[in-house]
């Protein structure tokens, strides 16, 4: 027997059976995304390394960078939201302007169950409009998608970043791991950075106290008179979601499969009002100009994992 050479460690190969499902949930998912008006995209697998950096916070060590034989600084995507940002300072579509993307993006972390270091996100966003009823969309067209899948249990934990202000981004981070490793590790991870115990054990509790700004109650007026969604089913305030990612700037989401306050997600989002500004160029966008902008991405492989164990 011929004995080919392995792939890399958090790579792999996808055999017919699994590409096959892959394919059905895809379709699922797009058919939605189309019917409530978002039109496909595809931005290149890699980026020159400058336009990733400074968006990721912490997680930017886990971009894969290299450089060409031309002597250029590459990268391939981290996620699909950074290059689409790119896309709408470079090309200036009509807004408002609704997109989704499908496409592999890369990862160096420690892979693990449900995890690797190339992934396929299915990324949606509404860019143009400050309004919370693209809020809403959003999340209205996320757990569409997950009850024509099967999962009738699915809920969207949302929260607002403006119920961090005046918080150190150290804090934040911190925070954002409190349903992955309690609020113990959470609170020994704040003490490990030099914030005294009842200090940081005060922090904790103002945060898990907070109640949804005014931005969010107007979110959650349009998700129920408009979309028929209801409170505590589709979707819920979490006062300690946070969601790493430095680029966001205001509502931020994370899907849960279940009803169960488990660390399993398959996917999240949020808004970034300011990170398509930061590529504008004099000939497309006034530099500086602020072009909100919202979106969420489902981790496809994870929602397979939970679909086909």
């Amino acid at each position: 027997m011929i004995k080919a050479p392995p792939t890399p460690k958090g790579f792999r190969d996808i055999k017919p059976e699994l590409a096959k499902k892959r394919r059905e949930v895809i379709n699922k998912i797009a058919s939605v995304l189309e019917e409530a008006g978002f039109v496909p995209i595809e931005t290149p697998t890699i980026e020159f390394a400058e336009t990733l950096e400074g968006k990721y916070g912490e997680e930017e060590r886990l971009i894969y960078k290299f450089t060409d034989r031309g002597g250029r600084k590459l990268a391939l995507r981290y996620d699909l939201t950074v290059p689409l940002a790119r896309y709408v300072a470079t090309y200036n579509p009509p807004l408002p302007f609704r997109r989704y993307q499908i496409g592999q993006v890369f990862r160096g972390e420690n892979p693990q169950k449900g995890r690797f270091r190339e992934f396929t996100q299915v990324d949606f966003d509404s860019v143009g409009s400050s309004n919370g009823e693209e809020d809403a969309l959003i999340v209205a067209v996320t757990i569409k998608c997950m009850r024509d899948l099967g999962f009738k249990e699915a809920i969207m934990l949302v929260n607002d970043r403006a119920n961090f202000t005046n918080l150190p981004v150290e804090v934040v981070r911190a925070i954002d791991k409190i349903n992955k490793i309690g609020e113990e590790g959470v609170l020994q991870e704040l003490v490990d950075g030099g914030i005294p115990k009842t200090e940081a054990r005060d922090t904790i509790t103002k945060i898990r106290s907070q109640k949804p700004t005014e931005n969010l109650e107007q979110i959650f007026k349009v998700l129920k008179e408009n979309f028929g969604l209801a409170e505590g089913t589709d979707f819920m305030f979490d006062p300690t979601l946070a969601r790493g990612l430095d680029y966001y700037t205001g509502a931020i989401f994370e899907l849960k499969a279940d009803q169960e306050p488990t660390p399993l997600s398959v996917g999240g989002g949020g808004r970034y009002d300011n990170l398509i500004g930061s590529f504008s160029k004099k000939e497309h966008l006034p530099a500086g100009r602020q072009v909100p902008a919202v979106g969420f991405s489902f981790g496809l492989d994870r929602l397979l994992e939970i679909l086909y164990p």
